[in-house]
C-alpha cells in the first residue's frame, strides 16, 4: 500500500490538514493582531484541505474495492 501513488497523495493531503490545523491553533494561541489577520484564512484553508482529503479517501476506497 505504501507504493500506491494514490495512497501517498492521500497521506500528503491528510498531513496538510494537520499542518493547517496546527497553524490555526498556533495563531489562536498567539492572539492579537496576528490572530485577527489570519484566523479566517486558516479556517478556510483547513476546510478546503479537509474537503480534498475526504475526496481522496473516498476515491481511494472506491478504486481499491472498498471491501
Amino acid at each position: 500500500m505504501l507504493q500506491d501513488p494514490l495512497f501517498i497523495v492521500m497521506a500528503i493531503a491528510m498531513l496538510a490538514v494537520v499542518g493547517v490545523l496546527l497553524f490555526g491553533i498556533g495563531s489562536f494561541a498567539k492572539g492579537g493582531a496576528f490572530n485577527k489577520k489570519y484566523a479566517n484564512k486558516a479556517m478556510r484553508w483547513r476546510i478546503i484541505a479537509q474537503f480534498v482529503a475526504v475526496l481522496l479517501i473516498l476515491l481511494f476506497v472506491w478504486i481499491r474495492g472498498g471491501n
